[in-house]
């Protein structure tokens, strides 16, 4: 008999028990038609906006934008440099000079992630400090064939002005110094947001 009741005090146990998880699973989300979305999040209508810009990676001198921050055991025996990480602060300005209107920062990661050719893995955020894109942010997130003109990279997500965006970035390098790695790209960015 004692056998049958703890039997039974188990099973009430576990059917409160996954009561209790369906009703959490409940609490925590929902799914909205993505036709509402925009007006549940007050976003308003989606939009297209197009951006012009000069990236400066500066690794030479004595206050460089970016720095190695990692590199695997046999990085120098690639002709790629496969394996090397840096960390990155690069100023975005309207025109290629270095003494260019500064429109906002390029911050993040970028690493060569190919052994046949220079191809980097970029997480990059483009963080704008001028006029009405204040405050607001781009995110890239994918490959960038950087010996290659023009090059395409994806925008995955935005904060600011440029909630939920998406979009490409066009790139095409602008100068390129071989001896100390200092580069000047021209961005031009599509990003569609609400």
């Amino acid at each position: 008999m004692m056998k049958v009741i703890i039997l039974v005090l188990l099973v009430s146990l576990l059917i409160e028990v996954a009561i209790c998880v369906e009703g959490d699973d409940q609490n925590w989300s929902t799914t909205e038609h993505e036709e509402d979305l925009h007006v549940n999040l007050g976003l308003g209508k989606e939009k297209v906006t197009r951006l012009h810009f000069y990236f400066h990676d500066i690794l030479s001198g004595k206050k460089p934008s970016a720095i190695k921050i990692a590199e695997a055991n046999n990085t120098n025996n690639s002709p790629y440099l496969f394996g090397v990480l840096f960390m990155a602060d690069d100023a975005l300005t309207v025109g290629p000079e270095s003494t260019s209107k500064i429109v906002g920062q390029a911050q993040g990661l970028y690493g060569s992630a190919d052994q046949q050719e220079l191809g980097l893995v970029l997480a990059l955020t483009l963080h704008f400090t001028e006029g009405k894109y204040n405050g607001s942010n781009l995110s890239i997130l994918g490959r960038n064939g950087a010996l290659q003109s023009p090059r395409e990279l994806p925008i995955v997500g935005g904060t600011g002005l440029f909630r939920f965006a998406r979009g490409v970035a066009v790139a095409n390098t602008y100068s390129y110094n071989a001896t100390t790695g200092d580069a000047v790209v021209e961005y031009n960015v599509s990003a569609i947001h609400y």
